[in-house]
């Protein structure tokens, strides 16, 4: 019954792909996944949220079974707002609810920000807005970002199985190896000698440039709708308490909620986000 459908979505420059669950004729809500992750992190939460929702988990550009862009292209949190109000026509949604994790939040937010009349719902969890810059790494972080790249490449990691993929997974992201197992089967593809991972070795490149904290700010007092921002408790160290509390004072009916776990809440925690979505989902 909660098993997702396969979807692949056209746009003009690039194709998308998307898990979806629930009744076609149901409200849309349309979920953002966070950095090197993809629509597979909301394996466990969409199938709570289906009774109520179509639910449409997108995998992002670069991500998952989503395109790559060109090589030498960069990854920016623009061209991804883009890329979903795009993925928002091609779906021919009018109104939607716009759920983002982490990168995905900050993409939604922007995303709500850009086109407000169209976003009739915003749920946010660890993140509001894009990275920022308080000026102390603008210069090397643009050197940085415009280097000439090393062109004799680091080869691809190949893993032996899914479970050793898994497993690195787990390590780094901090996951339970059975949480993190929805994102990584998604994001393997197989290979001579084993799986490497799907997504475009670009995404790591860092951003030539990030926008000035009173710019987001500013962006974000163009948010509408109704918003709800989920943080882990205690604070994710990059996501510290006293700047979100300030984003969030920007943004006019919001409600902020804390619940205890780590950055991927709707993952360790799917029953409560769920009940955090609606009470009655």
């Amino acid at each position: 019954m909660h098993a997702p459908t396969e979807r692949r979505i056209q746009l003009p420059h690039l194709a998308l792909s998307a898990l979806t669950w629930g009744d076609e004729d149901a409200p849309a809500l349309l979920a953002l996944h966070g950095w090197l992750d993809n629509a597979g992190s909301f394996a466990l939460l969409a199938p709570l949220l289906a009774t109520r929702y179509r639910v449409i988990a997108l995998d992002l550009p670069g991500h998952g079974h989503a395109d790559h862009l060109p090589a030498g292209a960069s990854y920016h949190y623009v061209d991804y707002v883009r890329a979903v109000l795009a993925a928002i026509d091609a779906l021919q949604l009018d109104r939607l609810a716009l759920l983002g994790h982490s990168l995905g939040a900050g993409i939604a937010a922007l995303t709500a920000a850009a086109a407000p009349g169209r976003i009739a719902q915003l749920l946010l969890i660890e993140g509001l807005g894009p990275l920022g810059d308080d000026g102390s790494h603008t210069l090397q972080r643009f050197r940085d970002a415009l280097a000439p790249r090393d062109g004799g490449r680091k080869p691809l990691r190949v893993f032996r199985d899914v479970a050793q993929a898994v497993s690195a997974r787990s390590i780094v992201s901090g996951l339970p190896a059975e949480l993190a197992r929805p994102i990584v089967e998604r994001g393997l593809i197989e290979t001579e000698g084993g799986w490497r991972w799907r997504s475009d070795p670009q995404l790591t490149r860092p951003s030539a440039t990030r926008l000035a904290e009173s710019q987001i700010h500013a962006l974000l007092r163009g948010i509408d709708a109704p918003t709800a921002l989920l943080l882990a408790q205690p604070a994710t160290s990059y996501l510290p308490s006293a700047p979100m509390q300030a984003r969030a004072a920007c943004v006019a009916n919001i409600r902020v909620s804390h619940l205890d776990g780590g950055h991927h809440l709707h993952l360790e925690h799917p029953a409560a986000v769920a009940g955090w979505i609606h009470p009655t989902t």
